[in-house]
């Protein structure tokens, strides 16, 4: 099963050709229009970090600053039991408000899950944008309409179709993509995809085997954005699974450190200078640990 992702609609296309024309030039501006403000509203989110009024629960919201007020922009501050603060960003009115609502009533749970996996040091604060749109989602998130949050350097931001996921699968993709905003500053540009991936499901996911006979392999990077993706990131969590109940969590932690920090080796190497065995015998012992 994909993490990160949920079904979202799409916008009917046009029905004649003059009618496309016109609405791809809207989608344009209004596309224009979304990373404008998104990335306004961020940008002070950002620059206001330190003087930002703590949550007084989760209902509780605060304007947007003056430049940016508009119909439908409201930003708000939320203080952790662990003392991060977490700043939110609302573009798309009281869609967007519930979203974030539900997001910071699953924060603590989700900083205590990272933080239990990582260690306290990552980030004190954290930004997270709810987008209004697909086209704000597209523009500033970057991801496609089957996406439900991505991550980037400076922000976790959720697509507006997350409104509708379940409280299971949005704890999920919270505890993922937070792992990723954590872990981003050890975390290499070339790093390989599929275990960073792998790395952010042993934190987001409950823990569960592969089924019985289940055909076991690490799945590369171009796999999990193929057309068996789901088996490739289920793959990818199985792999951090077996290293962590067969190793050890803190010796997960070392391979992702090792494997994925700048500088890193290849894998092989990686795995052999953190479990003390060759991959191949690492992966022999997966398959046994998987019942294969």
């Amino acid at each position: 099963m994909r993490r990160s992702t949920t079904s979202v609609g799409t916008e009917a296309s046009a029905g004649t050709r003059a009618s496309a024309v016109t609405d791809t030039r809207a989608r344009n501006r209004a596309r224009l229009a979304a990373l404008l403000i998104a990335e306004l509203l961020c940008a002070v989110l950002l620059l206001d970090r330190g003087g930002a009024t703590p949550d007084r629960g989760p209902g509780t919201t605060e304007a947007a600053p003056a430049a940016l007020t508009t119909p439908t922009a409201t930003t708000r501050a939320q203080t952790l039991s662990d003392g991060r603060t977490v700043h939110y960003a609302g573009l798309g009115g009281q869609r967007a408000e519930h979203l974030i609502a539900r997001v910071a009533a699953e924060m603590d749970g989700a900083a205590a899950a990272v933080t239990a996996f990582w260690g306290p040091d990552w980030p004190r604060a954290v930004t997270i944008v709810v987008a209004g749109t697909d086209a704000q989602f597209a523009a500033v998130g970057g991801g496609d309409a089957a996406t439900a949050a991505t991550t980037t350097d400076d922000r976790i931001m959720f697509a507006p179709g997350a409104a509708d996921m379940s409280p299971q699968a949005l704890r999920i993709v919270l505890r993922h993509e937070l792992f990723h905003y954590a872990a981003r500053a050890r975390t290499a540009a070339d790093a390989p995809r599929w275990l960073t991936e792998g790395m952010a499901d042993f934190v987001g996911r409950p823990a569960a085997p592969p089924p019985a006979g289940t055909a076991l392999s690490l799945p590369t990077d171009a796999d999990l954005s193929g057309p068996d993706r789901s088996s490739a990131y289920d793959r990818a969590w199985w792999f951090t699974r077996f290293v962590a109940d067969r190793y050890g969590v803190g010796a997960l932690r070392e391979l992702y450190l090792a494997a994925c920090a700048p500088g890193h080796p290849d894998v092989a190497t990686a795995i052999r200078d953190t479990l003390g065995a060759g991959q191949a015998t690492v992966l022999a012992q997966w398959r046994q640990w998987a019942g294969n």
